[in-house]
C-alpha cells in the first residue's frame, strides 16, 4: 500500500541577542538541531558552551513510528494534524480516501450554514433543532433532514467548492457512504477556526459550539490527545462495512485548544474487526501524532 507522508515546518533560522558584559546568546536548528549555545568573549577569544538541548520534532522518526504501530493493528488508517499557531503540519495517508461514517455531519451543517448566508436568512428553529441533535447526539435521522434540507450531494459538492474540500465525494443517498480524506477534514475545521473562512464568525463559533458540547458517551477520539484544562471541539463516525470494505469504520475529527497551541485534527480507520479497535487505533494515533507537535511547538515559541 503506498504510503504518504506530509510535513511543513517553520524555518526558524538563527536568533541572537546580544545583552551586556559582552554575552551573546544563540538559538539555533542547526548541529546539533534544537541545541541552545551560549557564546561567551573575554580577552582570550571567544569559546561557545552548550547549555541545553530542546526537543525537535523530528517527522522522519514520528512516520516510523506511526506505521510501525499501523502494521500491529487490523485494519488501515491515516492522519493528518495542524497546529494553527506554530504552523507545523504533520500527514501519514493523510491524502487518502475513507467512507465518512458521522463526520460527514459537520460538513453537512457548514453547507446548511453557507446556503442561509447565501440567501440572507437565519436558521429556522427547526432546523438548529435537528443541528443540535445531529452534532451533538449524532443523530442519522436529523442528518437525514438536513442534508435532503441542503439538496444532499449536489447542495454538498456546492458548498465543498467554496470550502476548497477536493477529496471529499458526497454520495447521492445515504450521506453515510460519502468518501473524505484526513486532509479535507483538517482543511474543513481549519476553516471553521480561520478568519478567511466562507462562513460568518458567527455561524464558526456556531457549529465548534456544537462540537464541543457532544454527549459524553461520544467524546472519544482525537480528545485522548488531549491534555487537563485543553478545549476539544470534535465530532466522531462509526459504521459496520458492508460495500466498501470489511469490518468497521471508525473516525474521528475537530479542534485541540491550550496555551500555545491550536490543534486540528482528523484521524480516520477502516476494516477494523470490531468498533472498539478501530476506537482504540484512532485515539492512540492522535496521541502519538499530537503529542510531539506540541512539544515542538513549545520550543519554537
Amino acid at each position: 500500500m503506498r504510503r504518504s507522508l506530509t510535513v511543513l515546518g517553520i524555518a526558524i533560522g538563527t536568533v541572537t541577542v546580544t545583552a551586556g558584559m559582552g554575552l551573546t546568546w544563540t538559538m539555533t536548528h542547526g548541529h546539533p538541531p534544537g541545541t541552545v549555545h551560549r557564546a561567551e568573549h573575554g580577552s582570550s577569544g571567544g569559546r561557545v558552551v552548550t547549555v541545553a538541548k530542546a526537543p525537535v520534532f523530528d517527522p522522519l522518526r514520528l512516520r516510523g513510528n506511526v506505521l510501525a504501530y499501523l502494521r500491529g493493528r487490523p485494519g488501515h488508517a491515516g492522519v493528518m494534524a495542524t497546529d494553527l499557531r506554530s504552523g507545523m503540519t504533520f500527514g501519514v495517508d493523510e491524502t487518502s480516501r475513507f467512507v465518512t461514517a458521522s463526520v460527514i455531519k459537520v460538513d453537512i451543517l457548514a453547507a446548511l450554514l453557507l446556503q442561509h448566508q447565501r440567501q440572507g436568512v437565519a436558521m429556522s428553529d427547526g432546523e438548529r433543532a435537528l443541528a443540535g441533535q445531529m452534532i451533538r447526539k449524532s443523530d442519522n435521522t436529523a442528518a437525514d433532514a438536513l442534508y435532503a434540507d441542503i439538496g444532499r450531494d449536489a447542495g454538498l459538492r456546492n458548498a465543498n467548492a467554496a470550502f476548497g474540500l477536493g477529496g471529499t465525494v458526497p454520495y447521492p443517498v445515504s450521506w453515510g457512504s460519502s468518501w473524505t480524506s484526513p486532509s479535507d477534514q483538517v482543511r474543513l475545521v481549519r476553516m471553521l477556526a480561520s478568519d478567511g473562512s466562507p462562513l460568518t464568525a458567527a455561524n464558526r463559533r456556531y457549529v465548534l459550539g456544537l462540537m464541543g458540547s457532544v454527549t459524553p458517551s461520544q467524546a472519544w477520539g482525537i480528545s485522548a490527545a488531549a491534555r487537563p484544562g485543553e478545549k476539544v471541539a470534535l465530532k466522531n463516525g462509526w459504521v459496520p462495512l458492508r460495500y466498501e470494505g470489511n469490518g468497521w469504520a471508525v473516525n474521528s475529527i475537530g479542534r485541540i485548544t491550550g496555551p500555545g497551541h491550536d490543534f486540528v485534527v482528523a484521524v480516520f480507520s477502516a476494516d477494523s474487526p470490531t468498533m472498539a479497535e478501530g476506537v482504540a487505533t484512532v485515539e492512540h494515533v492522535a496521541s502519538m501524532v499530537v503529542s510531539p507537535l506540541r512539544d515542538a511547538g513549545r520550543e519554537a515559541g
